[in-house]
């Protein structure tokens, strides 16, 4: 059995070692800008790089996945963030997808609990059910947990927990965390953020049930081609946009961090290809960090 383990985990090894190496050359990229804060009725949203978002709907300020880490461990960020968190507005929702370090970052969330504190405001932590006992101790007014399908309202927004294909272990041992994706709607706006995720059927449900009108979704990490039993690759995003019946796509999780071995910018150029393939290119919406869009 050893004879057949160990060219697999040194084949493993090699490859991490180069995405490591390439990371520690590769120039830091991108802009970091300010928000443009809008009025109580109006949808916006700004890229802040990989997965994470700054939500303005419902009145409401939300950000999801932050992550301001100029590390990832030993891989470096290669784009800078689109916001400085002192920038920010004063937080009312964070939302959390699921436990990997790319996406629950405890020191951008500690940040931005502080930082919202400061400014007199009590932000509120969403996350998958098994995953609050590594928040707990951040500082956040409440954290709420949450199975696929439940949902929590604050004021004027209404989040539902969605199903995803991926998993939720942070480490090695705790195969039982949650992850998934979120629906967040105020009044007749509603944005969908897939979290971490390989194509599954449930896109078709998701959109069936909640009808979402803005999907960020993941585009990057899918090389190797068994990357792609947890991660999307481009022409499975525009699938699963197809299946929500959304009116916007804009995708994440690519470019940040190298994660994986295809080229930097071929994400952007499959899903490009994609996108006039299906003639739903002027549905499609790239966001540069920093910069705030309006729906």
């Amino acid at each position: 059995m050893p004879s057949l383990i160990d060219p697999i985990l040194r084949r493993r090894a090699k490859q991490f070692t180069k995405l490591v190496r390439r990371s520690a050359v590769a120039p830091l990229k991108g802009r970091t800008g300010r928000p443009v804060l809008v009025a109580a009725g109006e949808t916006a949203i700004t890229f802040i790089g990989h997965s994470s978002f700054f939500l303005q709907m419902g009145g409401q300020n939300i950000v999801i996945d932050p992550n301001f880490a100029r590390w990832l461990f030993v891989l470096k960020r290669l784009r800078r963030p689109g916001l400085r968190i002192r920038d920010l507005p004063a937080i009312d929702v964070v939302l959390v997808t699921h436990a990997h370090f790319d996406h629950l970052h405890r020191p951008s969330l500690r940040a931005i609990c502080r930082a919202t504190r400061a400014k007199g405001g009590r932000p509120r932590l969403v996350v998958p059910t098994g995953v609050a006992d590594l928040v707990s101790d951040l500082g956040f007014a409440q954290v709420i947990e949450l199975e696929w399908w439940e949902h929590f309202r604050h004021e004027g927004l209404t989040v539902t927990h969605t199903p995803a294909r991926h998993w939720g272990a942070r480490v090695l041992s705790d195969h039982h965390r949650g992850f998934g994706g979120y629906v967040l709607r105020a009044g007749r706006e509603s944005v969908y953020h897939a979290g971490d995720t390989a194509y599954f059927n449930g896109f078709r449900e998701i959109g069936r049930n909640l009808e979402p009108d803005i999907a960020l979704l993941p585009i990057g990490a899918y090389n190797p081609p068994s990357f792609r039993n947890v991660h999307a690759s481009p022409a499975d995003a525009v699938q699963a946009f197809l299946d929500l019946g959304a009116r916007w796509m804009t995708p994440m999780h690519y470019g940040t961090f190298r994660l994986s071995h295809e080229p930097m910018d071929e994400p952007l150029r499959l899903l490009a290809e994609e996108a006039r393939r299906h003639n739903i290119q002027e549905r499609v919406v790239v966001m540069p960090e920093g910069v705030t869009h309006l729906f």
